[in-house]
């Protein structure tokens, strides 16, 4: 019996060359590709390294002021006086210190948090091929948990105590890899993971609202055409919309994640301890202490990723291909 994918030549039977096919996503966000999530994870690399260089001075402040705890004399009054300070003291470069530990890091997190969303996307797909709201609610947890476990909790470990480190009258970390290793001789490689269910936690409920509300927006937007065109604009407002649903969902854990990732994480035993004494020596306010910072950089981070990350699928598309 001739095999069906075969071509008759004469005598001869040779096989037929399946296809060329594509490796990146499609323009929608968990719309295909080769179903292991590959071309997302190229994707979502190149588009969160550009993010991070532009939107890191926003990320600098709001962890500056989650640092300055209330049961000390406060030294910043305001977003503006810790910018001022920060620019008198150590001049603007001073506004992108720690600034090589989450590029590094941003990268491979991008990479695995689009990778994974996309893997998971694919498996939960209804028959007709869409992906629904709810399940799209669990594939964005899916793809926060991993990138806390395998890149965030390491990577906001170490940009964590560089930033603390600056402010502190003697700082002791000079560059990436030199503080790196003080931080890996004095405490292990425990020490560059600190607050990790903190992270798990932050990142999981982060990623299922910012895909959870985004894949809402986009299929609202696309109605019954899947191929409609999204205008770069419209991404952009998608992705802010999504990023501002984050920040008011979970600041909580991240000012949680801040203290539990700090150089005086010593005194406190564990999470839920972290959170008791934030609440008992500052109020509960103290759980939103940031929330402007974070909430300018995180609208423009996830409004910038989603947009780079449309452009650069296009052109992965025409790129990558296999036999």
């Amino acid at each position: 019996m001739r095999d069906a994918r075969t071509a008759r030549l004469g005598d001869f039977r040779l096989p037929e060359r399946p296809p060329a096919r594509t490796c990146a996503p499609e323009s929608q966000l968990g719309g295909g590709g080769c179903g292991d999530g590959r071309g997302s994870a190229r994707a979502g690399g190149i588009a969160g390294g550009i993010e991070v260089c532009i939107t890191f001075p926003t990320e600098y402040v709001k962890t500056q002021l989650q640092l300055d705890e209330r049961a000390h004399p406060p030294r910043y009054r305001s977003i503006g006086h810790c910018v001022r300070l920060t620019v008198q003291e150590h001049g603007v470069k001073g506004l992108y210190r720690g600034l090589s530990s989450l590029l590094y890091g941003s990268i491979p997190k991008s990479a695995v948090r689009f990778g994974m969303f996309e893997f998971l996307s694919n498996i939960a797909k209804d028959s007709s091929g869409k992906l629904d709201n709810k399940r799209s609610l669990l594939c964005g947890l899916g793809a926060g948990v991993a990138e806390a476990v395998l890149v965030v909790c390491p990577m906001e470990t170490i940009k964590v105590k560089f930033i603390h480190d600056q402010s502190s009258s003697n700082p002791k970390y000079r560059g990436f890899f030199q503080g790196v290793r003080e931080i890996v001789r004095e405490q292990g490689l425990r020490g560059t993971y600190q607050g990790l269910t903190a992270t798990v936690l932050k990142q999981g409920s982060n990623q299922a609202i910012r895909f959870f509300v985004m894949t809402s927006l986009r299929n609202w937007y696309l109605g019954d055409d899947p191929h409609r065109k999204i205008n770069p604009f419209i991404t952009a407002a998608f992705g802010a919309t999504a990023g501002a649903a984050s920040v008011f969902g979970n600041t909580p854990l991240d000012v949680i994640k801040t203290r539990m990732q700090g150089l005086e994480a010593h005194k406190y035993k564990n999470t839920l301890d972290c959170a008791y004494q934030i609440l008992k020596n500052e109020g509960s306010l103290a759980f939103y202490k940031g929330t402007v910072p974070r909430l300018g950089r995180v609208c423009l981070d996830v409004a910038i990723v989603f947009v780079i990350y449309e452009e650069v699928v296009g052109v992965l598309n025409k790129v990558w291909k296999t036999a």
